[in-house]
């Protein structure tokens, strides 16, 4: 018998999976706490230069003869002070501004960030945007490197690489002390997060019978916001970068002992033949449920699975090409979003804690909506709402600045969170969408592709989270939502253009997909039989190389 066919004598969800899972669950937590802590430790806190005739200089005024002297020293700007001049004197007594070498900083928020630490400012600040770069270019390097030796040496051996790699890289990232050092810590820690993320889920996942299984991957996603809620709660309490970063890092040492406490996956036993020792893990896990097996469990069948063709086969057809363009840009367009609008929370107004926290909650609510709306509503409803809605938020944001509106700093904060709730949504929706547009010969192929495609717009993301620092007026703050704003709507439109897949079969071969797509532009809405319920989207779903955006 196959794999589904023992989760039926097993149970789908019994004590011993749930055991399984919850520790699955516990790396993910941590790897949100790695890839968006640089919220915290590089953000740049309010400064100015030095006043250099004081030695004890410091940002915050420390008397009227205080504040005298660096008016005397610093050019006043926008009702502050000038953060890269200073004035000099020639020597004919002439005042003039130069660029200063020397900086003081707001300590009223963090004592200390990686930038400030390296005086990353005043035309450096590029280099914030570069080492978010590299943490990207790494975890496209963990999805497709570790997702390969995943597959030949087993899940848990893989697993346990990828948290050795992340917590090593992280506790050593915490003291660097020059550029190079730093960028080199990141990009093996995205590598490490990220095929954590990746493996721990297929791990939960692979365990689980087909009608828990839309439940249980909701799980993981909450078990990422859970980690960034954490995240804000140690950040506010550790306000030096360093400090910040050993505290998240050193804890995840005691993964160590999921050597001995997490089984390898019983489908990656019985896809390489080890009958044997996929048996025992399963009579074990039936121990602890209180079930009897069959005296038999597995034989050849067992292996069989889809022949699957080449990714270029998407070129033959132009509804395929069509459906996969607009399915590939809109993964793209969903992980730039994301992350940009996450990366950009420490340039909105107001208390970066709190609206960090903000928009956590905004995630959280995001899932529960697509747990809840998912079956009901359709993916393609669901999803083009969300990309829309968000879009328009984050454009939104544009006119109370435009018609100078004083109102204009704390619309922008909530807009940005409305941008993020929707694209969250969105995100998590595009997901269980494509598994269901591509057919089964090109399925793994093309959520690959998918997500090679979330990899680059995670890459831009930090760039266009930072542009309004780089360019600065008065779209400083509205520009970055500007452009994710236009992309989401654009993307959005264009999946209009995709059918319909709620409570239908997926397609298996490509001539099916050509079938869904002629049958949705002349009816609106494909028609194929009904199915009761997601359990066949979800068993093919773990048939892939699960893809999430860890």
């Amino acid at each position: 018998m196959k794999f589904d066919d023992v989760l039926e004598y097993l149970g789908e969800f019994g004590v011993y999976q749930k055991r399984l899972y919850i520790l699955a669950c516990m790396p993910p937590l941590f790897t949100g706490i790695f890839i968006i802590s640089p919220v915290f430790t590089m953000d740049i806190p309010n400064h100015r230069c030095a006043v250099s005739s004081l030695s004890n200089d410091t940002y915050a005024i420390q008397g009227s003869w205080h504040e005298d002297l660096i008016n005397q020293s610093i050019p006043s700007i926008n009702d502050g002070w000038s953060k890269c001049t200073i004035y000099n004197y020639t020597e004919e007594g002439y005042e003039i501004e130069v660029n200063c070498n020397k900086w003081v900083y707001d300590r009223s928020q963090y004592l200390d960030t990686f930038m400030s630490q390296l005086n990353l400012v005043c035309g450096k600040e590029i280099y914030r945007s570069h080492a978010n770069l590299v943490l990207f270019i790494g975890k496209l390097f963990g999805a497709i490197g570790m997702g390969i030796i995943s597959d030949n040496i087993g899940r848990r051996k893989t697993l346990m690489m990828s948290l050795t790699l992340m917590t090593v890289s992280g506790i050593t990232t915490a003291f660097s002390t020059e550029l190079v050092s730093f960028l080199i810590g990141r990009f093996f820690v995205g590598i490490g997060s990220m095929s954590c993320f990746l493996i721990s889920y297929v791990i939960g996942m692979e365990f689980v019978g087909p009608s828990k299984r839309k439940l249980a991957s909701n799980g993981f996603m909450l078990s990422w916001v859970m980690g960034l809620f954490l995240l804000g709660l140690l950040a506010y309490f550790i306000r030096d970068w360093k400090n910040l970063t050993l505290v998240t890092s050193v804890p995840n040492i005691v993964f160590i002992s999921y050597w001995w406490l997490l089984p390898e996956s019983p489908r990656w036993l019985l896809s390489k033949g080890r009958y044997k020792e996929a048996e025992a893990i399963i009579r074990k896990a039936a121990k602890v449920n209180g079930v009897e097996l069959p005296g038999s469990l597995f034989d050849k069948s067992s292996l069989e699975s889809p022949k699957s063709i080449q990714i270029w086969k998407i070129c033959t057809t132009p509804q395929l090409l069509k459906i996969s363009l607009i399915v590939f840009f809109n993964w793209f367009v969903a992980s730039m979003t994301y992350y940009g609008l996450t990366l950009n929370v420490s340039n909105l107004s107001g208390d970066t804690y709190l609206n960090f926290t903000i928009y956590n909650v905004a995630e959280m609510i995001a899932y529960i909506l697509c747990l809840l709306l998912l079956d009901r509503l359709g993916r393609k409803i669901l999803h083009c709402s969300f990309m829309l809605f968000g879009g328009i938020a984050c454009l939104s944001t544009m006119f109370p600045v435009i018609y100078g509106d004083e109102s204009h700093i704390w619309m922008t904060s909530a807009l940005s969170m409305v941008g993020k709730l929707s694209i969250s949504a969105a995100y998590a929706t595009i997901y269980i969408f494509s598994t269901e547009l591509f057919p089964t010969v090109l399925r793994n192929s093309a959520l690959g592709s998918s997500s090679t495609c979330s990899h680059f717009g995670g890459m831009l993301s930090p760039y266009i989270a930072d542009l309004g620092i780089i360019i600065g007026g008065d779209l400083k703050t509205a520009l970055p939502l500007i452009v994710f704003g236009s992309t989401c709507v654009t993307a959005g439109l264009l999946s209009l253009l995709l059918p319909e897949t709620l409570n239908q079969k997926l397609p298996e071969t490509i001539e099916d997909t050509k079938s869904l797509h002629r049958k949705g532009q002349r009816k609106g809405e494909i028609e194929m039989p009904e199915i009761n319920d997601n359990n066949d989207v979800m068993e093919k779903f773990l048939t892939v190389d699960k893809t999430v955006k860890a």
